[in-house]
């Protein structure tokens, strides 16, 4: 026992030592930092293990539904980006007027980023809406008809939901820029277990396939506005949201906003229509390849988990730091971050490898496909400690900063001149199938990392003041 008591004080003084040393700076402590990032990372693992058992689930209802899923959501992920790049300009003028200390601002930033994504996505819903039979022509024509027929059910239901996802994801965008994570995890929680329980009823319990889908997700994001909404208004008493000053715009502060949101908004729109056109060369492949792609990113992103929380996060530090121009403090955190993401992904490989078999069995997928889902997860499995940070949490911390116009420019060109042509090479040309535009994908990431660390070690990054 008394050997316990001298190693254990000890190893607590190296733990507070490390986390002052690393985690700690003027701006922020290390307590402060995890009080943000740990209900970001709780709310990813739920999202992230909500998608695997909702495509596990669609899954029962036949290759055909799975892939059909599949194909729209990347169509949905390119819109909803659209929504989230907004609101993301949104989280980063609250998060520097956070930082300078100007309440008023703070309030009027959240009001008019709110306002800005919901006439967007309003606009956006009904256009796709219109056309989307071409739509889906031009992306999917080889579908196979069943999945087509599907897919189209499912985007239109899609559509539907896009106003109230984006109201809500404007919001906890203003939350997180404010650094309350937790309501943010709050609402969260209550969407996607709403998502969760209509999904096991409607999908596994009434087998209605993808119709169930579709009344899932429109339910559950309609109550995810309307909470977040109310809450935002009844509860919080930081950001002093009415809706008056949602309904009255004020341009000098969406001008801010879309600074950083529409560089951002198009890069999504470029970025997301490289892997939609990547998508297509997949439909080429058949309906087994689509199922591949579709299980393998699936359970990618369970490795993905620490990652996306911290480039989240960043978002909010990054621009607090900067609202007080502390570039000292950014540029620590910001190397910190870099290393214990790839830390993260380290340990997820080392979890999920071994458990693959089991996790596998979810999907119930045709017996001769699990060889290639394995191929592709192995793939990232190694590459992501090596690659993914720097390629996706270091361009959130320089967007934060205000060099929105690099990153989203370095983005666009080498998805397009890399991802997309090289996974056209690899994948069809040189017929390597899927495996080619997933390898594709891999060196992008790492050429894309390797810019954004270059522009880092400079001074422009920081150069742009947004207030």
């Amino acid at each position: 026992m008394r050997e316990v008591n001298i190693i254990g004080p000890s190893m607590r003084r190296k733990t507070v030592f490390l986390l002052d040393k690393y985690l700690t700076g003027e701006s922020l402590d290390y307590k402060k930092i995890f009080a943000i990032i740990i209900p970001v990372l709780v709310d990813q693992a739920f999202i992230i293990l909500m998608s695997l058992l909702n495509t596990a689930m669609i899954s029962s209802s036949g290759v055909a539904a799975v892939s059909a899923v599949s194909m729209v959501d990347s169509l949905n992920i390119f819109l909803i980006n659209v929504f989230v790049a907004v609101a993301t300009g949104g989280t980063v003028i609250v998060a520097q007027y956070k930082g300078s200390g100007n309440q008023e601002m703070v309030s009027k930033a959240a009001s008019q980023a709110i306002s800005a994504v919901a006439i967007l996505s309003v606009f956006i819903s009904a256009f796709v809406i219109i056309f989307h039979t071409p739509t889906l022509n031009l992306l999917f024509g080889q579908a196979e008809a069943e999945v087509f027929e599907n897919a189209r059910i499912f985007l239109i239901g899609s559509c539907i939901s896009y106003p109230f996802i984006a109201v809500y994801q404007a919001v906890t965008g203003a939350l997180r820029g404010v650094a309350e994570t937790k309501a943010c995890l709050g609402l969260s929680l209550i969407m996607n277990l709403t998502y969760l329980a209509l999904n096991i009823l409607l999908i596994s319990v009434f087998d209605m396939g993808v119709m169930g889908l579709v009344i899932s997700v429109i339910t559950a994001r309609v109550l995810g506005m309307f909470v977040s909404v109310i809450y935002l208004m009844k509860y919080n008493h930081t950001l002093r949201f009415h809706i008056k000053n949602a309904l009255k715009l004020n341009f000098s502060i969406l001008k801010k906003i879309m600074i950083i949101g529409i560089p951002f908004a198009a890069e999504q729109m470029f970025f997301n229509g490289g892997k939609l056109l990547t998508q297509t060369f997949i439909v080429q492949l058949g309906t087994l390849a689509i199922t591949v792609n579709a299980i393998s990113g699936s359970i990618g992103l369970l490795y993905q988990i620490g990652g996306n929380a911290l480039s989240i996060t960043i978002v909010t530090v990054v621009g607090q730091c900067i609202g007080q121009r502390n570039i000292a403090d950014a540029r620590k955190f910001v190397k910190s971050f870099i290393g214990i993401s790839t830390v993260f992904f380290v340990i997820a490989a080392v979890i999920l490898l071994p458990l693959f078999p089991l996790i596998v069995k979810l999907f119930a997928p045709p017996p001769e496909i699990v060889p290639s889902i394995f191929a592709l997860t192995l793939l990232i499995a190694i590459a992501q400690p090596f690659l993914w940070s720097i390629s996706f949490i270091m361009p959130s911390a320089l967007r934060a900063a205000g060099d929105s116009n690099f990153t989203s420019l370095t983005s666009l060109l080498t998805m397009w001149v890399i991802r997309v042509v090289l996974g056209y090479v690899l994948g069809i040309t040189f017929q390597f199938g899927i495996m080619g535009v997933w390898i594709a994908m891999v060196i992008e990431w790492g050429i894309r990392g390797s810019i954004f660390v270059w522009r880092f070690r400079g001074e422009k990054w920081y150069s742009r003041k947004l207030i």
